[in-house]
């Protein structure tokens, strides 16, 4: 085994060239065809009945054969070949060096009036002189590819096709292990790198996964108080916050042999497939035992079922989950095998997947909190060569709701900002450009704007400001700007929201009033609307229908919620008449108007402060929280943001720390100095 062999890592076995098979097929069918033919050609010619007659005439021709009752092959004396006119013609025929033929051949239409015709021919010859008449039959190399060649070629091709499937053609005769399973297998050999020190942001689902590989490093510490672990763990999150990393970490920490697959392997067009390659997977499983098994988004072959399916119809992934299930926890299921699995849609998995002794339970991964993303910061800030002005805590606190993969991201587009603005360090100034460039998209430096529009957008965005600033329960700006990004986005305002899972109704209602700002500026300002409200508006609907169909935050339709997370994806039906579905629309634009209403008033009795900000933005391009204070004040609300709370928190964990420290300086010198004074006790006497 070659070096290179050594470092593939844990791969499935290297698989043959895949098309190879038939390049050679059709070499070798090409040099058959055309060896027959160079022997056809350098053996036969071609000539006419006319020609063969002056041959017979002139007493040159040995044998005459009629083959296939269609063609009439001539044969010479040896002493005619040695005529100039034989050798001419092969010259001028660009035959084999000008060797004579001794083969000719015409066409007939019929054998028996060639017979007549080559009697006649013969008439009066004698006996012993006349030329000997033949008949042959023949099948060649084309005769036989015309005939069969159709259902090789077809043959071939379904061999191929069937090969693909299977992973393709070649030794161990793959086509044949189509039911086997796909799952790569790290051991020993093959172990993954990934710890859970590589995994940030997540110590709760850390802590949870953490208690099954400690079960198989010593499961001695839990069978002597007769516990059991559960059989499976199903990771639950949205995308990007880390379910596959975390199973990468379980790989590396267990110690024991780890299957890794995903929910579509198991799916194929061939029936019966997938449940062959479930209990293979098992079987294998098994042997390896104690083991763990991952299926990284088990949504694909996990859904429910009955959903979607057509009355009377074999669903092939109801076959596969049904001996998943079995294999799972059925009569033959042995201990020592432990299922994690992963998915973003926990809602379509099957109930029967979802209950103790299978996936007994369920991690939640869901999207760090400021600390989490402080750690996670640090993980991906590790590889970049950073400036000094770079502060982990304000990139965590502007980054609300990002997972972890958007974090890296973040991360990895500061570096290349950086690097094509030729600098040696990462800069705030890239981390901050890299925010932007995530969240409202690339930069249009080129798209012309008329001085019109630019400024119906600066009143725009200065209305959204305007109304959070002054808005009690509404996000403190932390960014305002113009400058056009992304598809249609002419500017955007960036917002710090709170880390709450709880909102109240007039947190709700203010969050409405101030994505309606932006709509109530041009409106008081110019008299007129525009456009640039689309996703306002579809954002301020959505909230108001959340607010009086799903939460109950209504009096005329009471404390009734219509929302139902288990709804089929194919029910249409509404839960409600049409006189409450005509009450619902009445309630939500009665909401919406009030809203509008009074960030209108608001920004009525503010005009001063939404001028100035306007003026400065077309100035500027782009305002931040601190110009927002220079310019219209300090929020006139006592409570702090949640970036304050968190930069004070740490400030004075930042003290305390700093206080320890002293304290212990203090302790160290006190001690040094009471043992210079006791060594002077001695030397004195």
């Amino acid at each position: 085994m070659s070096e290179n062999d050594n470092k593939r890592g844990p791969l499935s076995p290297k698989s043959p060239q895949k098309g190879y098979q038939g390049w050679i097929i059709a070499a070798l069918i090409a040099t058959i065809l055309g060896i027959t033919y160079l022997n056809r050609t350098s053996t036969i010619r071609e000539t006419t009945q006319k020609r063969f007659e002056k041959m017979m005439a002139d007493k040159e021709v040995e044998r005459v054969t009629i083959v296939n009752d269609k063609s009439v092959e001539v044969t010479l004396k040896p002493e005619a070949l040695k005529l100039d006119k034989y050798k001419v013609v092969a010259k001028e025929n660009n035959y084999f060096g000008g060797e004579s033929a001794s083969h000719y051949q015409f066409q007939v239409t019929s054998a028996e009036t060639f017979k007549k015709d080559f009697d006649k021919i013969q008439e009066g010859v004698p006996d012993d002189d006349k030329v000997p008449f033949v008949v042959d039959t023949r099948n060649d190399w084309t005769s036989f590819l015309g005939t069969w060649g159709f259902f090789i070629v077809m043959i071939l091709v379904m061999y191929f096709i069937l090969g693909r499937m299977s992973g393709g053609v070649g030794p161990g005769g793959q086509i044949f292990n189509i039911g086997r399973s796909r799952a790569t297998l790290f051991d020993a050999e093959n172990k993954v790198k990934i710890t859970f020190n590589d995994v940030a942001g997540l110590d709760e689902a850390k802590e949870e996964i953490k208690e099954i590989v400690e079960y198989l490093q010593s499961p001695d510490k839990f069978k002597k108080l007769g516990a059991k672990i559960p059989k499976g763990a199903l990771l639950v999150g949205p995308p990007g916050t880390g379910k596959t990393l975390l199973a990468k970490a379980v790989a590396g920490e267990a110690g024991v042999p780890f299957f890794s697959l995903s929910g579509s392997d198991f799916v194929e067009m061939f029936v019966g497939v997938g449940a062959a390659r479930v209990r293979d997977l098992f079987k294998q499983a098994k042997e390896k035992a104690p083991c763990i098994i991952f299926i990284d988004e088990i949504d694909a072959v996990g859904r429910s079922r009955g959903r979607g399916a057509m009355p009377g119809s074999n669903d092939e992934r109801e076959n596969t989950l049904n001996s998943l299930l079995v294999e799972m926890d059925g009569f033959a299921t042995d201990s020592g095998i432990i299922i994690v699995a992963a998915t973003n849609r926990p809602d379509v998995l099957d109930p029967a997947l979802l209950r103790p002794g299978r996936f007994d339970r369920q991690i939640s991964v869901d999207k760090p909190d400021v600390i989490g993303r402080e750690a996670i910061f640090k993980v991906h800030l590790k590889p970049l060569k950073l400036a000094t002005d770079v502060n982990i805590q304000k990139l965590s606190s502007q980054t609300p709701g990002f997972a972890g993969a958007e974090i890296a991201n973040v991360c990895n587009e500061a570096a290349l900002i950086a690097a094509r603005r030729n600098r040696d360090e990462v800069t705030m100034q890239d981390f901050q450009d890299a925010m932007d460039r995530v969240i409202g998209g690339l930069e249009k430096k080129n798209k012309l704007i008329s001085p019109e529009e630019k400024q119906i957008v600066a009143y725009h965005e200065a209305g959204h400001a305007v109304a959070g600033w002054f808005l009690e329960h509404a996000d403190p700006l932390v960014k305002v700007s113009i400058v056009p990004r992304g598809v249609a986005a002419l500017g955007y305002a960036q917002y710090l929201p709170r880390e709450q899972y709880l909102y109240r109704t007039e947190q709700l209602f203010d969050e409405m009033c101030m994505t309606l700002g932006g709509r109530a500026a041009e409106d008081v300002v110019f008299g007129k609307i525009s456009t640039g409200a689309l996703s306002d508006l579809e954002r301020v609907t959505k909230v108001a229908y959340s607010m009086v169909t799903m939460y109950g935050m209504n009096e005329r339709i009471g404390n009734i919620s219509y929302y139902d997370s288990k709804q089929s994806d194919y029910a249409f039906t509404k839960p409600y008449s049409e006189s409450t579905s005509q009450a619902i629309d009445e309630e939500v634009r009665k909401l919406i108007d009030q809203a509008y209403q009074f960030v209108k008033n608001l920004l009525f009795e503010k005009r001063d402060k939404l001028e100035v900000l306007a003026k400065e933005l077309l100035e500027k391009e782009i305002l931040f929280q601190s110009d927002l204070e220079k310019l219209i004040g300090k929020r006139p609300y006592e409570k702090e943001t949640s970036y304050q709370a968190y930069i004070n928190r740490r400030s004075n964990e930042e003290a305390a720390i700093h206080e320890e420290v002293v304290k212990q300086t203090l302790e160290k010198d006190r001690k040094e100095e009471e043992m210079v004074e006791a060594e002077k006790d001695v030397t004195n006497e």
